[in-house]
Order: structure tokens, then C-alpha cells, then sequence
């Protein structure tokens, strides 16, 4: 008799539609990461310094990771899905079960979210040993678990892309890889770069550092550019050489200066997405209207980034210029309207009682004692309506 103790659960299969499965659990990761950093930069009062651009570049890495993750999945047979990703925040966790520990939402620059951010891109060696037993603690680990999916099964993959694939790649000539049957080439192995690239510029070249390989100019990694901002001060590796852990880490980061920035006191957006706040705003249609145009903005994004991977390749350049027009627009039109629009200090008084559950949430995120202001939402309509 087989009792409850007796049985295993068993691991998944790591086939080609799995690999398919995780490259879109993938692209829903790189993107949940967009919303979050964005409404960070955006924060910042000025554009030109250190924080805003080391902010900026991680930013535009991510839309690359992203993209990378869509070729790949478009040249083994699949069909990336972007118009109807919604991480909603605040939420736990990211997509597919990554760092289910973290609690993270939309909210300005501040240190408690800067913590955050270097949790998210924090490397293996680096990650608190509370975390190491979940199954994705980190983003890298998913990865990691992909580039060995790909290799057990590479033959079968050689062949999905020597069939060709139902949608569409974004060229390589504005830096995003693309896997193509090609003779002499290893298509497998254009795989395999693809997530290199990915873990490079998120974790790092090898354990140990905190910097991508020569091919990415030895740049710092996501989580090194984050701690600089943290520490105040950029990576330098000590004079003698010593081992980067979780104890030498300050160590590492004693270089130049860099001073924390001026920034909006946006308030961390509730669950609502500020709806109680806005039925309590004198003000509120007119703050609610600016949020959601910025919300439409933002879907138009993502409906023509969708049609980019999946609508005629004729007109793929004209649907990418629509999708870099509308990320332009998010700066402009939200730093003009309603980041500037102060909620009413009586109902910033009032928000133990209208989020009672979520008060210490938005405490952490936001000084309640200085004036408060609306931030970005980041809500796709479309995946509302699918």
C-alpha cells in the first residue's frame, strides 16, 4: 500500500513545450520588472544625473532581455503574448513563481525600494540563505533552469527553428538577438547566447563578480548598478584582492561619490490603484483622467509591442516606431500632470482608515510628513478587456 509519505512529487518535464511555457513566463518577468523601475526613474527631478541614467540603462536592458526572450520563443515555434500582461501591483513575487518572499509595488526611488530592486537582480552567491530554498529565488535561477532545458533537448529545438516559426523576430540591428537557421551555425548555441546575455547583464559573468563579461564591455550587472545608488558610491574592487560576499560587499563599492537624488514623493499606488483616495480628492476626476491617459499610453505600448512579434512583417518597423513613440510620451505626460498634482494632506490623514490593510505598505514606501503627490499606475486597459 502506497501511503501520502511514500509518493514524490514529481518535477516537471523539461520538453520543448515547456522550454515554449517558461520563455513566455519569461517575457512576463522581464516585463513585470518595466513598470516597477520606470515609476522609479520617473520619480527623479532631474534627468542628466548618475541615479537617473544608471536607473535608465538597467531599464532599456530589461526591454532587451524582453525581446530576447520573444526571438527565442518565435524561433522554436511559439507565439510571445505581450497585450495582456498585467503584473498588477503591489504584489508578492513575480511572474512564474520567481522570489516568492518579496512584496513589491509602484512607487518612487527610495531606499526601502532600492532594496528591493537589488533583491530582485541579486546574484546566487550573493542571496540571504532564508531565500535558497524557494525554487526560483532569484531571476538568473529561471534562466539557469532554461539553458539546461534547451541543451537536453537539442536536437528537437535545432529542428523547431530549421522549420521556422509563426511569428515574427525584432531585428538585430537595433541590438536584440535573433535565432536564425543559418548554415554553419548552431542555432542551439544562439540559444544559449541569448540567455548569456541575459545573465551577464543581470547577475553577472561568472559567481564571484558583479560585472558582465568583455563582450559587454565588463559594465556592472543589474545588481552592482543598484547597490552603487544604494552605498552612495560606485564599484571599485579593493586594492587587494578580496572575495565579494554578503560581509566584504561595502567594500567594493567605496568609489566615486554619488550623491542621492531630488526626488517626487509619489504615493505608493494602493491595490485600487489610488480609487479611494480619488473619491476622497476634490480634485479627483481631474487627477483620475490624467492617470488614465497615462494608462493609455502606456496599453498602446503594449498592443503595438505585441503586433511587433505578431502582425504583418511588413509594417514591423512603422509598429515599433509606434511603440518607442508612446514609451516617450510617459516622462513627458507624467511629469507635467499628475506627478505634479498634491493629494490633499486630509486625505493623506485618512489612509489608515481607507487602506487599513495596506497602511504599512504605504508608509514604508512614501514620507507621509512631506507633501504627497499621484505616480503612475501602470494599468493595461487591453488586458482588462481580453
Amino acid at each position: 500500500m502506497t501511503t501520502a509519505q511514500d509518493e514524490t512529487v514529481k518535477a516537471p518535464v523539461r520538453n520543448v513545450a515547456w522550454i515554449r511555457s517558461a520563455l513566455q513566463t519569461a517575457i512576463e518577468l522581464e516585463h513585470s520588472t518595466l513598470p516597477i523601475y520606470t515609476s522609479a526613474m520617473l520619480s527623479l527631478e532631474v534627468q542628466n544625473y548618475t541615479s537617473y541614467n544608471t536607473i535608465r540603462s538597467v531599464l532599456m536592458e530589461e526591454m532587451v532581455h524582453m525581446a530576447i526572450a520573444g526571438n527565442m520563443l518565435a524561433a522554436i515555434g511559439g507565439r510571445p503574448r505581450i497585450k495582456d500582461l498585467d503584473p498588477a501591483f503591489p504584489r508578492r513575487g513575480l511572474p512564474g513563481g520567481v522570489e516568492p518572499d518579496l512584496y513589491i509595488g509602484l512607487t518612487s526611488l527610495s531606499k526601502p525600494q532600492l532594496r528591493n530592486f537589488m533583491r530582485l537582480e541579486s546574484p546566487l552567491f550573493l542571496l540571504p540563505e532564508e531565500y535558497s530554498h524557494e525554487s526560483f529565488p532569484t531571476i538568473g535561477k529561471l534562466y539557469s533552469e532554461i539553458k539546461d532545458a534547451i541543451v537536453d533537448n537539442a536536437e528537437e529545438l535545432r529542428a523547431a527553428v530549421k522549420g521556422g516559426g509563426i511569428a515574427n523576430q525584432v531585428g538585430d540591428n537595433i541590438g536584440f538577438k535573433t535565432i536564425a537557421s543559418t548554415p554553419g551555425v548552431d542555432p542551439v548555441d544562439q540559444l544559449l547566447e541569448g540567455i548569456t546575455e541575459i545573465l551577464e547583464q543581470g547577475e553577472g559573468a561568472t559567481g564571484g563578480t558583479i560585472q558582465a563579461g568583455a563582450s559587454f564591455q565588463h559594465e556592472e550587472s543589474h545588481y552592482g548598478k543598484f547597490a552603487e545608488l544604494w552605498y552612495g558610491r560606485e564599484y571599485r574592487q579593493p586594492d587587494q584582492p578580496l572575495e565579494l560576499t554578503t560581509e566584504t560587499e561595502a567594500v567594493h563599492f567605496q568609489g566615486s561619490r554619488i550623491d542621492w537624488p531630488a526626488v517626487v514623493n509619489t504615493l505608493a499606488v494602493p491595490a485600487d490603484g489610488y480609487a479611494k483616495i480619488i473619491a476622497a480628492d476634490p480634485d479627483g476626476a481631474e487627477a483620475e483622467e490624467e492617470l488614465l491617459q497615462f494608462d493609455q499610453t502606456y496599453t498602446g505600448m503594449m498592443v503595438h509591442l505585441d503586433e511587433l512579434w505578431n502582425g504583418s512583417a511588413a509594417t514591423q518597423w512603422p509598429t515599433f516606431g509606434d511603440a518607442v513613440h508612446h514609451m516617450v510620451k510617459f516622462r513627458v505626460f507624467s511629469c507635467f500632470t499628475f506627478m505634479r498634482r498634491q493629494i490633499p494632506p486630509s486625505v493623506i490623514d485618512d489612509l489608515p482608515r481607507l487602506y487599513p490593510a495596506e497602511f504599512g505598505y504605504l508608509n514604508t514606501y512614501t514620507d507621509l510628513n512631506k507633501p504627497v503627490f499621484y505616480g503612475p499606475r501602470f494599468r493595461n486597459l487591453a488586458a482588462a478587456q481580453a
